[in-house]
């Protein structure tokens, strides 16, 4: 991710530590900040909820008694109030650290999450669509991505339906906001949940089964659910289809994996159950723009 040239033409450095440059967009404001000067122990609190995705250098995240890096490619959405410190290790005026951060309405988040509930409800187990009550850290998957990069274009662009633009974008952007949430929050507590939800069940049973061969008619048996009812309600309480997050889980086993010094490409590619290593490579790449190969030795050199 990248921030537009014309970004650069109206951009004025004002604080070197959290130099800010803001963007109204109908029931949103998108801002961009820059540092170019190493700081610890920076504080933020936010009144609204918040979106912040890094767009170069490296971040330290102090949050919720937790530290974590925060790098390109990744984002995190803070929960109203949350407190936070963040450390900038690398910035400096030749290579500053950017990152967008995104504060919605809560008119907008609520009105698209009521759409949500009208058009596209949860399982019953699961209860309604709400706004997220606490923060999460994840990997951008290639539509928010790309959401956030056409946001980024437009926000710079003349055009005159450019508010009309942006409110769809937002709106899908928070759509996928809170499949995301959902997803984790799923993923992260399979084990407790998989007697209360059926999708618990089947991400647990999915996990636990990785290196075998997996089919939409297994899955939707083990859900107890028809084969068009279970890939429906995956895909619009999980964001993605049972295949691409089979493939997601896969490529997360197989990063493991490519740590193992000894362990070959080939191995690791069976062992995550993927039936051949062309196949393999061209789904690892997308997800992760870099080739087993390359990747390994990348995680070597950290």
């Amino acid at each position: 991710m990248e921030l537009p040239k014309k970004f650069y033409a109206r951009q004025v450095l004002i604080d070197p530590i959290e130099n800010r440059t803001v963007f109204c967009l109908p029931e949103a404001e998108l801002s961009i900040y820059e540092t170019r000067t190493n700081a610890h122990g920076v504080e933020f609190q936010f009144a609204c909820p918040m979106l912040a995705c890094m767009i170069a250098g490296k971040k330290v995240m102090h949050l919720q008694h937790k530290a974590f890096d925060f790098v390109p490619g990744e984002s995190l959405v803070l929960a109203p109030g949350e407190k936070m410190r963040i450390d900038f290790p690398e910035a400096s005026m030749e290579t500053p650290t950017q990152c967008l951060k995104l504060a919605f309405s809560d008119h907008l988040i609520n009105q698209t999450l009521l759409r949500m509930n009208e058009t596209a409800p949860r399982l019953e187990e699961h209860g309604d669509w709400a706004s997220t009550a606490s923060s999460f850290h994840f990997t951008n998957d290639i539509a928010i991505h790309q959401i956030v990069e056409r946001l980024l274009w437009l926000v710079t662009e003349d055009h005159p339906s450019k508010e009309l633009f942006a409110g769809f974008m937002l709106q899908e952007l928070i759509i996928r906001l809170t499949q995301t949430e959902a997803r984790n929050q799923l993923l992260g507590n399979a084990v407790a949940l998989q007697h209360k939800s059926r999708l618990a069940a089947v991400i647990k049973f999915i996990q636990d089964n990785l290196n075998d061969p997996l089919s939409i008619d297994q899955l939707s048996k083990h859900a107890h659910m028809s084969q068009a009812h279970f890939f429906r309600t995956f895909r619009t309480e999980l964001g993605v289809s049972p295949v691409d997050f089979i493939n997601a889980e896969r490529i997360k086993l197989a990063k493991s994996l490519l740590r193992i010094p000894n362990k070959s490409i080939y191995d690791i590619c069976f062992d995550c159950g993927f039936n051949n290593v062309s196949y393999f490579n061209k789904v690892f790449k997308r997800a992760t723009h870099l080739t087993p190969s390359e990747y390994r030795l990348q995680a070597k050199m950290r």
